[in-house]
């Protein structure tokens, strides 16, 4: 499942600059293949699946306001000191599949070979240079770094180690020991995942060289140690003109309906139940998959009604599921119940016999809501899915309905008091008020591409020129955290007057 460390590249911008307040971590590159990486801080945490490469761990972060560190606890390994620019970095990474810190900091053999003297400056050499470049060096600290090339400097700038950003949030994540993961196949662009959140991972280029010195003091330690006119002559490790970025994106789930529509859970009568060949997916699976945070993933099974079925993730196949909300509706008719009051246990015990206890619980969690009333559990049913879903059912095999008619047989296959609306099927039918006479046909969101200008194409191939009010429900998921509709059919459509009535249509050439 781990894709090439090709796949992490993005399209580069010369010249990026780091956001205020975001730090940047180092990381030793064990080899080429980087997706499905944990990042963890402890090595006894790791919990790498067989689909992920390697472990990363957390060694120790750089002061925020420093323009080097110093890792004193790992001999050989490299601070990094940012050329013509201030701020710190957040951690330096380390993987323990590359064997002990001490032979982990080392890119290549060359480091270890005997090396030609390098030429000294004098005082008297630094002195000179302030005063070429018309400096006071009573505004200096005493120390001075005199840094040069080392032969392995070349082999180090290669790909052995490589720089994330990370935003202040996530920084404090990794320091507390959280884990994060690069998430995506070989033909996927990779996503770094947190607990709850979803970013791109891009290679930005940056016009500010950063180098790579192991030893390098901050200035407030050089301060502690009161130094007068020492010189430090230091060997640059390696450096580099990049970095990976993080930008928040939506999280990539289409491909989780896919798979679990491989294999619907159509009862425990079904004979697919017997084939141990078909596809079964555990949390694990799916996250090993799936390019979203746990906590994202875990809201779209809720979405999709999906359930666990002896330890593995199920969607009901549609018929089974309209059988068991039929069960469950036709009992409530029979004791005269209010929808907003189902007892669950006497559902289990009528209903048991039917199908299992599971199951029936499962269709009343996804069509109502559970409360506690004086110790017994109870629902409340919600009319508007129900009657969405049977306008599902209805409409799943027509091409074309009606749309008084429909409006007419719908209202007739819902519960006795239920009242059925059209702003019930948002995101699920379209209606068509041009037709002659008005139909309704099933377009449902989920069945849309999940890229935003592929989502737009293929609304605009379906209907030339849209109303806010009806395209607004198969572009609302497409919405960033502070993005509206407005803003997304302004980038991506052109607006006219039609009849008084403000239209879209396609900025592009829809073929």
């Amino acid at each position: 499942m781990a894709g090439e460390k090709t796949a992490l590249a993005g399209k580069k911008r010369a010249g990026t600059g780091r956001r205020k307040g975001w730090v940047q971590v180092l990381c030793l590159a064990p080899g080429p293949r980087l997706v499905n990486t944990t990042f963890q801080e402890s090595s006894e945490k790791t919990h790498a699946s067989p689909q992920q490469i390697g472990t990363w761990q957390a060694v120790r972060r750089l002061p925020s306001d420093s323009r080097a560190g110093t890792l004193s606890d790992f001999p050989g390994h490299a601070p990094l000191a940012p050329e013509a620019r201030s701020g710190g970095f957040g951690a330096l990474l380390k993987s323990p599949a590359l064997g002990s810190a001490q032979s982990a900091t080392r890119p290549s053999r060359c480091c270890d070979m005997p090396r030609p003297p390098a030429s000294r400056r004098t005082r008297e050499e630094v002195d000179a240079t302030l005063q070429v470049a018309k400096l006071n060096a009573a505004e200096l600290l005493p120390t001075v770094h005199c840094l040069s090339f080392g032969p392995g400097t070349s082999g180090a700038a290669a790909g052995d180690f490589c720089l994330l950003e990370l935003e202040p949030a996530l920084c404090q994540q990794l320091e507390a020991g959280h884990s994060f993961v690069i998430r995506g196949d070989k033909d996927e662009q990779a996503v770094f995942c947190s607990k709850d959140k979803t970013y791109d991972l891009k290679i930005a280029d940056t016009s500010n060289m950063l180098l790579v010195i192991p030893g390098c003091k901050t200035a407030e330690q050089l301060k502690r140690e009161e130094t007068q006119g020492n010189i430090v002559h230091t060997e640059i490790f390696g450096f580099s003109n990049n970095y990976w970025e993080l930008r928040r994106c939506r999280p990539k789930l289409k491909k989780l309906k896919k798979l679990l529509m491989e294999n619907a859970y159509e009862g425990p009568d079904s004979h697919r139940e017997e084939d141990p060949s078909r596809s079964k997916y555990t949390t694990e699976d799916l996250l090993d998959q799936i390019q979203a945070s746990e906590e994202e993933l875990m809201a779209q099974l809720q979405v999709l009604n999906a359930c666990e079925i002896g330890g593995y993730w199920r969607i009901l196949e549609f018929d089974y599921e309209i059988k068991l909300l039929n069960h469950v509706t036709q009992l409530v008719d029979s004791e005269s119940w209010s929808f907003s009051k189902v007892p669950l246990t006497v559902c289990l015990q009528e209903l048991g016999p039917l199908e299992p206890e599971e199951m029936i619980e499962h269709c009343l969690q996804c069509y109502g809501k559970k409360y506690v009333d004086e110790d017994e559990v109870y629902f409340e049913l919600d009319a508007d899915k129900i009657c969405r879903v049977t306008a599902e059912m209805l409409l799943q095999n027509a091409v074309k309905f009606n749309l008084d008619e429909f409006q007419e047989v719908w209202q007739q296959s819902v519960p006795e008091g239920m009242t059925t609306r059209l702003d019930q099927l948002k995101g699920l039918a379209l209606v068509d008020r041009n037709s002659r006479p008005e139909i309704i046909f099933l377009l449902k969101v989920d069945d849309l591409p999940e890229g935003t200008q592929e989502r737009f194409n293929s609304l605009f191939s379906l209907r030339e020129k849209w109303t806010e009010e009806d395209i607004a429900p198969y572009i609302q998921d497409l919405c960033g955290e502070k993005q509206s509709i407005g803003a997304l059919l302004t980038k991506y459509s052109r607006s006219s007057v039609q009849n008084g009535v403000k239209v879209y249509n396609s900025r592009r050439l829809i073929s």
